[in-house]
């Protein structure tokens, strides 16, 4: 079989790669296209854009960088018409998927969407586009699948991928005593964010504040915002969460990791102002990180915006600290409703299933 796989971010490099994976277990002549970073080109497949060209947040980053954004999307339209796949799989990455599953069904190629569009947060009228343009929705969260039965989307729940990724067992005695910064993937969020963490934590020595970087951006990168602040660690995240007491994270998939990792953390969000604008106005949901979402209350802090600041972040860590049994407790919680730790080999498995059908 021969799959073309499409993603625009690191999170999803990291879910598609491990797709990748068990798919070459089950396929026993399977050919791979697409788009992703390191991880995806570590399992193999060629790709045609690389993620670095394609991550941008944020209403007013898509429309300054809207001519590379069409660019993208014509290279891998050609891409896609040239290899002739059995099937292409969308990992989340809604904004620039949506738009090629919609091309795809145009073209009758069989589409199946990994990692489902949170439209149950915003712009809910999207859920028509994976209505009418995939053969499979596969879930990770899991309020989704009945979210998306109810409206007509062939949708099934598999649990969340990141456990397969996380480390089984915590080292005992093993000493935590530094502070993680995880400013997130993206170079917008990069540069409104670390710069506030970094503040939060002047009074803190440079050897206790790590901040987990990222290869594709390169090390020259991070250390002209850092300076001698912090010591930079690249390309691992668990590693630098493994010794931390706190974290300082980014909205994302970082949330969650973090939270499995059992770490305690403070969730910062600042973007544009004019993509605050559009979002407050949109956004239907009463929390940012998954952790908040999946548990239906407020369980980490989350400062967003204007209440984002050095100030905020310092004191919210301070109060966190103070008490972080609540916190590691709602973490047990959460880990029990995200399945077993076999998300990629039921997703993998419906895919190959439906393509021999």
């Amino acid at each position: 079989m021969k799959y073309f796989i499409l993603t625009g971010e690191s999170s999803g490099d990291l879910h598609a790669a491990g797709l990748v994976h068990t798919l070459r277990a089950l396929d026993p002549s399977p050919e791979f296209m697409g788009t992703g970073g390191v991880l995806m080109s570590k399992a193999g497949v060629h790709l045609v854009r690389n993620i670095s060209d394609m991550a941008f947040m944020g209403f007013s980053e898509v429309i300054k960088n809207i001519f590379t954004i069409r660019k993208n999307f014509k290279i891998i339209r050609q891409a896609i018409l040239d290899f002739h796949p059995d099937v292409l799989i969308l990992v989340d990455y809604p904004g620039f998927n949506l738009r090629m599953a919609r091309w795809a069904k145009e073209n009758s190629l069989k589409v199946v969407y990994y990692i489902a569009p949170q439209v149950w947060a915003w712009r809910e009228s999207r859920v028509t586009l994976l209505q009418k343009f995939t053969d499979l929705v596969i879930c990770i969260l899991p309020f989704e699948q009945p979210y998306f039965r109810q409206k007509q989307v062939n949708a099934m729940y598999v649990g969340h991928p990141i456990l397969e990724a996380i480390p089984e067992m915590q080292e005992e005695g093993k000493v935590k005593n530094k502070i993680a910064l995880l400013p997130g993937s993206r170079k917008q969020e990069i540069e409104r964010l670390l710069p506030l963490m970094l503040d939060a934590m002047h009074l803190q020595s440079p050897d206790n504040l790590l901040v987990a970087g990222m290869s594709v951006h390169g090390e020259d990168y991070y250390k002209a915002i850092i300076g001698k602040k912090a010591k930079l660690v690249m390309d691992d995240v668990y590693g630098v969460l493994s010794v931390s007491k706190i974290a300082l994270v980014t909205s994302g998939t970082a949330t969650l990791e973090t939270a499995l990792m059992k770490v305690p953390q403070v969730v910062c969000y600042k973007g544009s102002a004019f993509s605050y604008f559009i979002a407050k106005r949109l956004v239907k949901v009463p929390h940012i990180s998954l952790v908040n979402l999946i548990l239906q209350r407020p369980l980490v802090p989350e400062l967003i915006q204007d209440n984002c600041t050095a100030i905020s972040i310092k004191q919210a860590s301070m109060e966190v600290l103070d008490d972080p049994r609540p916190v590691l407790q709602g973490y047990d919680l959460l880990r029990k409703q995200l399945g077993k730790g076999d998300a990629t080999k039921k997703a993998a498995t419906a895919i190959f299933e439906m393509l021999n059908k």
